[in-house]
């Protein structure tokens, strides 16, 4: 592998191997600061779920790499992503997260903006006779595309489709969204944090069944034999995981899960008994729907990771937005059904809660191992980090994936490869 010393000034891309890649990519600024221009700016990036912005005049607030941005739906229906920065002296014009408005005004000198970004209005504007016209001075728009609800962004307009970038991660996507039973999908709540890592930890963790059983072990003390025994896949030849291309791959860890459609006439958990006789008893499900809503409880039985910066894990979304080298923010989305049993909802909530929570099992033990592998690659940066697991028994499978089990590394070398493609001088 090419060191620190001996590589060319820029070129990062060598840095990366099959099965390997150098410390290196976790702490070196320089190479952060290439990544947010190779791949932040010039690739689709995750912005939000349509059911945050539903009617007109509605936004949020998030970034595309380092860059803040606003996401709205205009009086025509249209979603659009917008940098939050005015075209006057740069101040940014929205400073709330999530909201609805007419539209968009900055603090520092009252230039306004509508909803598509369209400068509308400059205070005193005799002074800007003949200097400005409005017409040449909206909001910076990004190029903004939508698929089964999830919106991406980029600032390249030249970028392939949306659909072209996802490939067969669709299939997956469509898959995940059948957890909400033919209801619309809701989020119903976010827990932001930081971790001291570089993205990349996160990105990898996704897709990373080998830590399961050892990080999260207090997890799995506490939850219900049945939910256990679910999520006990370390000898299961059918929990597998794919490289789907372009840096995207799926881990499917609860197989009977990862296609709802199919139901194998398992019992159902004891623990929902309780929903069970509430859906009975109001009279407006069939048996065959409460059984599937109830096998929808835990989500999709797979994590699929799609490249750079959203997973959509079992039953949240999974958002990472780089701040630094060594520091990454973390949105944990939870999942809901737009018109569906509410009593279900609430119970999804807590699913989620106990997990990824703020004060549940799974986040903190996850954010522990991240800012240890931080820590640790600082000491001698040119020693390799290895993504080597699984790599002599991966086969291929009939869709053409490169697969092996969920423990193994498949993922991570796919998404290594596409930063590699990404990051090379040409």
């Amino acid at each position: 592998m090419t060191t620190i010393d001996d590589r060319a000034p820029g070129s990062y891309a060598d840095l990366a191997e099959g099965d390997r890649v150098a410390g290196q990519l976790y702490t070196d600024p320089a190479i952060f600061d290439e990544e947010m221009e190779k791949i932040f700016y010039r690739t689709w990036v995750w912005v939000a779920h349509e059911s945050e912005i539903p009617d007109a005049g509605s936004f949020k607030t998030t970034y595309v790499g380092r860059q803040p941005v606003i996401v709205t739906r205009d009086r025509r229906g249209t979603i659009n992503t917008m940098l939050n920065r005015c075209r006057h002296r740069g101040a940014t014009v929205c400073d709330q997260s999530k909201g609805k408005a007419n539209g968009f005004t900055c603090p520092y000198h009252n230039w306004s903006y509508a909803l598509d970004g369209k400068l509308r209005g400059i205070p005193y504007p005799e002074g800007y006779e003949g200097v400005v016209e409005k017409a040449d001075f909206p909001l910076q728009k990004l190029r903004t595309e939508s698929f089964m609800g999830m919106v991406w962004a980029t600032f390249n307009q030249d970028a392939e489709p949306l659909e072209d970038f996802l490939g067969d991660a669709k299939t997956w996507i469509e898959r995940f969204f059948k957890q909400t039973n033919g209801y619309p999908a809701k989020v119903t709540g976010i827990h932001k944090f930081r971790f001291r890592g570089n993205w990349k930890i996160q990105l990898e963790n996704t897709t990373d069944g080998y830590h399961f059983p050892m990080v999260h072990k207090s997890w799995m003390a506490s939850v219900d034999a049945e939910t256990a025994d679910m999520m006990s896949f370390m000898n299961d030849d059918t929990a597998v995981s794919h490289d789907l291309g372009n840096g995207h791959s799926v881990m499917i860890m609860a197989p009977g899960n990862a296609d709802l459609d199919i139901d194998d006439g398992a019992p159902l958990q004891e623990r929902f008994s309780d929903l069970v006789k509430e859906l009975e008893d109001s009279g407006e499900y069939t048996t065959e729907q409460i059984r599937r809503l109830i096998r929808s409880m835990h989500g999709s039985g797979f994590n699929l990771n799609t490249f750079p910066n959203v997973s959509f894990s079992l039953s949240f979304f999974r958002v990472l937005i780089p701040i630094s080298v060594d520091e990454t923010e973390i949105w944990h989305m939870a999942l809901g059904m737009d018109g569906g049993p509410e009593s279900l909802n609430r119970e999804r909530l807590r699913i989620h809660e106990h997990f990824q929570g703020p004060f549940g099992f799974g986040s903190p033990d996850d954010a522990e191992g991240w800012e240890r592998v931080q820590l640790g690659a600082a000491a001698d940066p040119q020693m390799p980090i290895l993504v080597n697991r699984g790599l002599n028994r991966e086969t291929t499978s009939e869709e053409g994936w490169p697969t092996s089990h969920c423990t193994d590394e498949t993922g991570m070398r796919g998404a290594y490869a596409m930063w590699k493609r990404m990051m090379s001088d040409d």
